[in-house]
């Protein structure tokens, strides 16, 4: 029995948008009369033209959508020991951006040879004024096209056509999908549903009712980049799923709240720690925030859990994410055979909101923050009063006084080991967990692999 052919695919069988009833060739307004007859066999929307000459001069290109859907109903899920239900679907080819549009120096070869060369390197740069407007640019464009992908969140609309929103809605601003082809990722964005923690890549599931999705955005601009993600509900969502994006969110905003200067980046994860796991849940390990600007991925790295070693502290002019992963069961993570998709050990659920932040003088600017136009997150919904947007910037600290001593949330786990000293504990799964020293590894593995 055929499969319904999702949504998306009808931009594969019209690529060059023309008006229902015209030969679908690029240059050429004449009638259709001919329908293609392969599209009418797998019962693709059908390809049009006026000749058999327009249509042969089409069929290279077009030809490719009958392989692609060859493949669509062909497809099986790599074997693998599956943590949860859901499996990986189709994946259509990467897409192609215009010759005008700048690109990242990894856009060709897949290898971010910038950031490679400072792999080894612990020093964060401090941005000029200039460069901040151009990282602020980018974050402008970025926080557009999360919102523009919000909005088309519903049940039945497929992760890859997400993507092709995000795609043409980047491209149409003059900037560049940054994950496009960095370090090999096949598409413009990353679309992670529900036990999936991060880096999910879209294809041609339909979305289902009562999923979660993470939709992580991140855009290339006249030099500079953005970072931002956020999780939403898709049709009716259980309570449990809609506590974890609320803590999520709420953990994020607590963390931004210390951010100015003089605060050490290893503060933020006691921050988010004490926050997630009065409420029961785990924050993940192995990825963490990070510096950004002229290049994706750089210094500082910021963990997201207590008790971390992260060097530095935040000066004026530093740029940098916060993006908390927090699991429903236990922290820790496995990786699909994609190399790329990173989902909870347990199956159980994962949330993720990420902001690009400044730090200012006196304290922060969100540089990705929500505006008045974005989506409204679930609560909003449900409470008008609720949807009041969150201060982008603060000129001055809100938050408890931060000095070079461990935060409160590290003197009360301090007060706890003098208690009770332990050399390891069983996490939820009835394994051990890592020492100290694995933890260390963790935090200097950065969120773009």
């Amino acid at each position: 029995m055929a499969t319904e052919v999702p949504h998306c695919l009808i931009h594969y069988t019209n690529p060059h948008k023309r008006p229902a009833g015209v030969c679908q060739t690029k240059s050429c307004d004449k009638p259709a009369t001919l329908q293609c007859p392969t599209c009418l066999q797998l019962k693709l929307p059908v390809a049009r033209f006026c000749s058999q000459e327009c249509f042969k001069a089409e069929w290279k290109e077009h030809n490719s959508i009958h392989k692609m859907e060859k493949d669509r109903l062909n497809h099986l899920p790599f074997p693998f020991e599956y943590t949860g239900s859901l499996r990986p679907a189709y994946v259509t080819p990467m897409r192609s951006v215009p010759e005008h549009i700048p690109k990242p120096d990894y856009a060709l070869s897949g290898i971010p040879m910038s950031e490679q060369s400072i792999r080894n390197s612990s020093t964060i740069k401090v941005y000029s004024a200039k460069d901040i407007q151009g990282i602020r640019e980018a974050c402008r464009i970025g926080r557009e096209v999360l919102d523009v992908a919000g909005r088309a969140i519903r049940v039945g609309i497929t992760t890859d056509e997400i993507d092709l929103i995000v795609h043409e809605a980047t491209i149409a601003r003059g900037a560049y999908p940054s994950p496009l082809n960095y370090r090999d990722f096949p598409k413009s964005c990353c679309t992670s549903i529900n036990e999936v923690i991060c880096h999910g890549i879209p294809d041609l599931r339909p979305l289902q009712d009562g999923d979660i999705i993470n939709i992580d955005i991140s855009a290339y601009y006249k030099g500079y980049h953005a970072d931002l993600n956020e999780t939403y509900c898709v049709g009716n969502v259980d309570e449990a799923s809609k506590k974890i994006i609320k803590t999520t969110y709420d953990a994020l905003e607590q963390a931004i709240s210390y951010v100015r200067p003089g605060t050490f980046f290893r503060e933020f994860g006691d921050i988010i720690s004490k926050h997630v796991e009065k409420n029961g849940l785990s924050v993940v390990r192995s990825y963490c925030g990070h510096g950004i600007g002229e290049l994706f991925h750089c210094p500082p790295n910021i963990p997201h859990y207590a008790k971390n070693k992260a060097i530095g502290v935040c000066k004026p002019g530093m740029v940098f994410t916060i993006e908390p992963m927090i699991n429903a069961g236990v922290w820790r993570d496995q990786l699909w055979l994609d190399d790329w998709t990173s989902v909870t050990q347990d199956g159980k659920r994962s949330a993720q909101f990420e902001h690009t932040i400044l730090v200012t003088e006196t304290g922060f600017e969100i540089l990705t923050a929500r505006t008045k136009d974005s989506p409204p997150l679930f609560w909003e919904v449900a409470s008008p009063a609720a949807s009041v947007a969150s201060p982008t910037s603060v000129a001055s600290p809100i938050a408890a006084p931060v000095s070079s001593q461990p935060t409160e949330a590290a003197d009360a786990d301090k007060k706890k080991k003098k208690k009770k000293k332990k050399k390891k504990t069983k996490s939820e799964d009835g394994k051990d967990e890592q020492d100290d020293e694995e933890d260390e590894k963790d935090e200097t593995e950065e969120v773009g692999k």
